[in-house]
């Protein structure tokens, strides 16, 4: 019982639930919406999808225990009471469950770009899976790339589907109310891919100041180690402005469509955290007050991507 327990704790499993929330919530409230309003399915039909999903989370989960297999002597600085590898689950079976996972998830991927022709799929989960170990060995502790990267992984948990139905689009010569049902479905993607791509470099930069002092001890170069605290705020503050900015211009354009409810729900549960996040962010000083802001900009992530829902209805 305690290993299953230290297990759902080193593979975050709020987080896989997250981003298969994304990906199922993409298809059901985007994708199969838009696509039925001119009679077609999508790309990927229900069980590849369900596997596309399988796989995602199988790679995330094995990206998080060989994050934490890494950092053991960083968590025990910045996170001694949740630190599972080595108190509970020893390096030898985390790097074990680490393999297991990545070549299931593989062996998934390799399975649908067979059925489907999408030879995308198992390329890029391959990269995703080698850019998470190398991001855990290296990149993590070096100024931005890492931030970046897990930043670009973000993204392309809503980006693989979109992907679907943009080989559809450069592959079929289909009538023209087809093709802009499919064009459609990639603009909201990549709305949505950009917003998961920011709010995402806003939370990593919060965590490397969170986690300064045990970055520090073990010679990491992150950000506020490097460009110091206060540069570091500069710089999420800039992103939460451009972010803010983007989805007021987005609400405006979507008034046009008399949809009150979606806008008024944007400006609720994503705009007026981020505020929040903004006001708080100058006075925050200690781990504490920047792990309630991590958490803050994890939520609006949430309800971000939980809007989603309203395409179902109003598209």
């Amino acid at each position: 019982m305690r290993f299953t327990a230290a297990l759902i704790k080193l593979i975050r499993l709020p987080n896989l639930f997250f981003i298969a929330l994304t990906q199922l919530l993409f298809y059901y409230a985007v994708v199969v919406p838009v696509l039925k309003q001119v009679g077609h399915t999508p790309e990927l039909n229900e069980i590849h999808l369900y596997l596309l999903v399988a796989a995602s989370v199988l790679i995330a989960a094995a990206g998080y225990i060989i994050n934490d297999y890494f950092d053991i002597n960083i968590d025990e600085v910045n996170k001694p009471r949740r630190n599972v590898v080595d108190q509970v689950i020893s390096r030898r079976w985390a790097m074990l469950l680490h393999f297991i996972f990545s070549g299931i998830g593989l062996l998934i991927s390799l399975y649908l770009s067979w059925k489907t022709s999408h030879w995308y799929i198992v390329i890029t989960n391959f990269l995703c899976i080698g850019l998470l170990f190398g991001y855990s060995l290296a990149l993590k502790r070096k100024l931005l790339s890492g931030n970046i990267l897990i930043s670009l992984l973000t993204a392309w948990v809503v980006l693989i589907i979109t992907s679907s139905e943009a080989f559809y689009l450069y592959n079929t010569a289909a009538d023209s109310l087809v093709l802009e049902a499919h064009r459609k479905i990639i603009r909201i993607g990549n709305l949505y891919a950009g917003f998961a791509f920011i709010s995402s470099l806003i939370r990593e930069a919060i965590k490397d100041m969170e986690d300064m002092d045990g970055d520090a001890k073990y010679g990491c170069r992150t950000m506020p180690i490097v460009w110091g605290v206060n540069t570091s705020k500069v710089y999420v503050a800039v992103w939460l402005v451009v972010l803010i900015a983007i989805l007021v211009i987005v609400q405006f354009y979507v008034l046009q469509f008399r949809w009150w409810m979606p806008v008024t729900y944007s400006f609720v549960l994503i705009i007026a955290p981020m505020f929040y996040i903004f006001y708080k962010l100058f006075p925050a000083s200690r781990p504490a007050d920047f792990h309630h802001l991590s958490g803050w900009i994890k939520t609006v992530m949430l309800t971000g991507i939980l809007s989603m829902i309203f395409f179902y209805f109003f598209l």
